[in-house]
């Protein structure tokens, strides 16, 4: 749908959508909290609710503004038309029921020239809290929802917080790099992250868990789908795998947990001398991490604000967001 068809991205026509299949809950997903020892104490999650009645407010101002019947003459060609100014674009311009393209790019989509000629950086955060439609926010809350409160309740707001935001703006930057035509908006790049955080917080906390195998199996599984789903036309898998990447790192810098020994002498031992409070390997792959996620994120900052294009440096990478059949074909971007 580059051109006409709206994606299962922007609205209107021209647009990436970021998919919101991270955990749409067909998958079940491992929770660390039955991996572990229910002793720690649980978090009370409150953020991520916040972030999905923050979604979805966004995208109620954003049908508001987008009036629907203002712009489309007859007015009956919008959908739900009893809706007033809420209702739907055609869906011939639109098939996730949501905005035109021209309100979500106006409102701070994810678009190539805004960011780098017009100086108009801020988009690579603004893309995240927009939606294409109905469709599309319910699928991303709804895996927010299964994938985000589990993690809060074990690590707090704070460090999900800093995934959730970090990892949608490292695949704002990814997208940036390689998108150039079309307009992207959602929140599965962040969404993405939170995967990456888990998987990452299993490998790096591997010896305090039971049942390694069939967790780690199960998220794998979960991963390759969905990023396997990015595949499909019209979806935006550049922020997916932007997003996965970098919240894996920051689980790495922010997840660890103390090593059991550690807990037990500083807890119910005061005279015994107190181990390490983490594994030589768990403080090697908070360094390595640390110095990808400089680095990574310098270099792609440097490189999208210089104009450059990733097809230029990666002549195969446009296959990672879609792989052209004889049912769809795919632009170059």
């Amino acid at each position: 749908m580059r051109g006409e068809d709206l994606e299962n991205r922007g609205g209107g026509g021209r647009g990436e959508v970021k998919s919101g299949r991270a955990n749409n809950g067909s998958y079940p997903l491992p929770s660390p909290t039955n991996l572990i020892d229910d002793s720690e104490t649980q978090w009370t999650s409150w953020l991520v609710p916040m972030f999905v009645v923050a979604n979805i407010a966004v995208f109620l101002v954003v049908m508001y503004l987008n009036n629907c019947p203002k712009h489309n003459i007859p007015a009956g060609n919008c959908v739900a038309k009893f809706l007033g100014r809420f209702s739907f674009e055609p869906l011939k311009l639109n098939p996730l029921f949501g905005p035109s393209s021209a309100t979500l790019e106006r409102l701070g989509a994810l678009e190539w020239t805004k960011v780098v000629q017009k100086h108009q950086g801020w988009r690579l955060l603004t893309c995240i809290w927009l939606h294409a439609g109905v469709i599309h926010l319910l699928a991303n809350m709804v895996s927010l929802v299964f994938i985000g409160i589990r993690l809060e309740q074990q690590f707090g707001f704070v460090r999900i917080g800093v995934i959730y935001l970090f990892s949608g703006f490292g695949g704002s930057i990814l997208s940036s790099l390689f998108i150039r035509s079309n307009i992207s908006v959602g929140a599965s790049g962040a969404l993405f992250g939170l995967l990456g955080a888990m998987l990452s917080e299993l490998f790096t906390n591997w010896t305090i868990y039971t049942n390694k195998a069939a967790a780690l199996i199960t998220l794998l599984v979960i991963i390759v789908i969905n990023l396997g789903l990015g595949i499909l036309p019209h979806v935006d898998n550049y922020a997916h795998i932007g997003g996965f990447l970098t919240g894996f790192l920051l689980g790495f810098v922010l997840l660890p947990r103390p090593q059991f020994g550690y807990l037990v002498r500083a807890n119910l031992h005061a005279g015994l001398p107190v181990k390490s409070k983490y594994k030589a390997y768990q403080y090697a792959l908070w360094f390595i991490s640390i110095v990808l996620l400089i680095v990574g994120f310098t270099v792609a900052l440097v490189m999208l604000f210089r104009g450059e294009n990733g097809n230029d440096h990666c002549h195969w990478c446009h296959y990672v967001t879609c792989v052209p059949t004889s049912r769809w074909s795919c632009d170059k971007n």
